[in-house]
């Protein structure tokens, strides 16, 4: 969730992105008040002399018209939470530099959690079927339980978003609105 995912016209736009700051919104002031950790985290990718550090992708996915733009908006230092959400004070940021910030070498998001003695991660953000699944997957995988925010989350399309959070329901976590996952965190059933 930032400016280069968020913004109209952005390099890397997913336009139902911007519907999610109400929700998002929402809910953080609670899980503050719960305390619950809020972590927000924003992509980026150092190039050094025409070279990224994710060569791969920039190299042969990222389609050539858009490369540039795209590597602009993802270079370190301009990284930021979208405008349009509301951080407080106490909020983490982890810069990543791949879709998941839990693979190896990609951010120290799971030294944080581990760290804060986090067991259960609720995700929000954008794409749902890439940076949001992938993450959740990860996370599974390194015995995090994951609960994927429906109506925190948005793809490019919703058949997009759909697929991905059956793919959440059936292999990897759970898949609930934000309220329920208040109302289960303040008055668990």
């Amino acid at each position: 969730m930032q400016e280069t995912f968020c913004a109209e016209g952005a390099p890397a736009e997913v336009a139902g992105s911007r519907a999610l700051a109400e929700p998002i919104n929402a809910l953080t002031p609670a899980l503050r008040a719960l305390g619950v950790p809020v972590i927000w985290v924003v992509h980026a990718n150092t190039q050094h002399e025409g070279r990224s550090d994710w060569e791969t992708f920039y190299g042969q996915i990222v389609a050539a018209e858009a490369k540039d733009r795209i590597v602009e908006s993802l270079a370190p230092g301009r990284q930021a939470v979208w405008s349009g959400l509301h951080q407080g004070n106490s909020d983490i940021i982890i810069v990543k530099n791949r879709y998941s910030p839990l693979i190896p070498g990609a951010s120290s998001l799971e030294r944080v959690l581990r760290n804060l003695g986090v067991d259960t991660i609720l995700l929000a953000g954008t794409k749902t079927d890439v940076c949001c699944e992938s993450t959740a997957r990860d996370a599974m995988m390194l015995d995090f339980r994951v609960v994927m925010l429906a109506d925190c989350c948005a793809a490019l399309t919703e058949d997009e978003h759909r697929d991905a959070l059956e793919t959440i329901i059936q292999q990897f976590g759970d898949v609930m609105n934000a309220d329920r996952a208040l109302r289960l965190l303040t008055r668990p059933d």
